[in-house]
């Protein structure tokens, strides 16, 4: 597959499509004082490799971890690409921490997943 310009920039990677998984500390502060902590795992994924996969999508009707990053993402313009939520919850115990790791994890396997995916298509000639 020969990329335009414009597709080689919504890869944002120099040499191939870059994406990011964060795990968020999120503090929440109501009035004067904090209310609550929550840990948020978010994706945000390249244009052009949401755009790709969402366009194959047959081929990853089996993988539900790919499916619910493309049905839940949202296209926040070409800065942030698609961002979608992997995991929110109060950060009450260390086992909520280690529930959000678990999600981080699944969801870097994820995007490497699409990752190989596009770059596939991108050198198969």
């Amino acid at each position: 597959m020969k990329l335009t310009q414009k597709q080689i920039d919504k890869l944002w990677g120099e040499t191939g499509p870059y994406s990011q998984a964060n795990l968020i500390i999120q503090t929440r502060i109501l009035d004067d004082s904090i209310s609550r902590v929550f840990l948020v795992v978010e994706a945000e994924i390249n244009p052009l490799t949401y755009e790709l996969v969402k366009k194959h999508w047959a081929k990853f009707s089996n993988d539900q971890k790919i499916l619910q990053l493309l049905d839940y993402a949202e296209y926040r313009g070409q800065e942030f690409g698609y961002v979608t939520s992997a995991f929110e919850a109060e950060y009450k115990n260390e086992s909520v921490m280690r529930e959000a790791q678990e999600r981080l994890k699944y969801t870097i396997e994820t995007l490497i997943k699409m990752h190989e995916f596009v770059m596939n298509l991108i050198h198969a000639n």
